[in-house]
């Protein structure tokens, strides 16, 4: 910048740092700002339906003509259980095909007692046939869900819930002949066997059925 009077240099000198300090900038990386992380949500109950379309996923993988015979909530310490919804399910699917019977359970959390997060199947059984009253069904069939068949039992039960407020409820769904329909089998107490209170629910048309004292 010989030759050129003082104020006139001073006037290009801030004139071209600031564009040499935007050049040297725009060459470093940009730093992502971390955010913190958030903890991840407990984990809920779920319907019978939400985890039945992940078993069955599997259980057709296994066999292609897998049907359901049987589908049965499983209780958990960890995951309270509520209106319909559980922490576990099981299933069993029948193959006529490979005649041979697996059950499957989809679980929100692990839990002791041989009980992992997700769909975990079984051992293969031999089967050759329905042998007692429940019998395989169409997965179509199970229209309604658990939380709705909770919701008709709960409202066809209202004296024995009065007595019986926090009673253990239990859903069982199966195909026998003593209805058109695989029915819901929702009862109150910490077994079938013990069980003073039962409901059945259409599992197609969510029709109420029967109640067994």
């Amino acid at each position: 910048m010989m030759g050129l009077r003082p104020p006139l240099a001073l006037y290009l000198l801030f004139s071209i740092l600031p564009l040499v300090l935007q050049a040297a900038c725009s060459g470093q990386p940009k730093r992502e700002i971390e955010k913190p992380h958030e903890p991840a949500p407990p984990p809920k109950p779920v319907t019978a339906r939400f985890a039945f379309q992940r078993m069955y996923l599997q259980a057709r993988g296994w066999a292609a003509d897998a049907q359901p015979l049987r589908i049965s909530d499983i209780s958990l310490k960890e995951v309270a259980n509520e209106a319909g919804k559980a922490a576990a399910w099981r299933v069993t699917f029948v193959s006529a095909q490979l005649a041979k019977a697996r059950s499957y359970s989809y679980s929100v959390v692990e839990s002791p007692g041989n009980v992992y997060e997700g769909v975990l199947p079984g051992r293969e059984e031999s089967w050759s046939g329905p042998s007692g009253q429940a019998r395989p069904f169409l997965h179509q069939m199970l229209k309604v869900d658990s939380d709705a068949a909770f919701a008709t039992a709960a409202n066809e039960s209202k004296p024995y819930l009065k007595k019986n407020p926090n009673a253990p409820v239990h859903f069982l769904l199966e195909y026998t002949p003593r209805f058109p329909n695989p029915a819901w089998r929702v009862f109150w107490g910490e077994t079938l066997g013990s069980s003073d209170h039962s409901v059945f629910v259409d599992c197609s048309t969510g029709r109420y059925l029967q109640t067994l004292h």
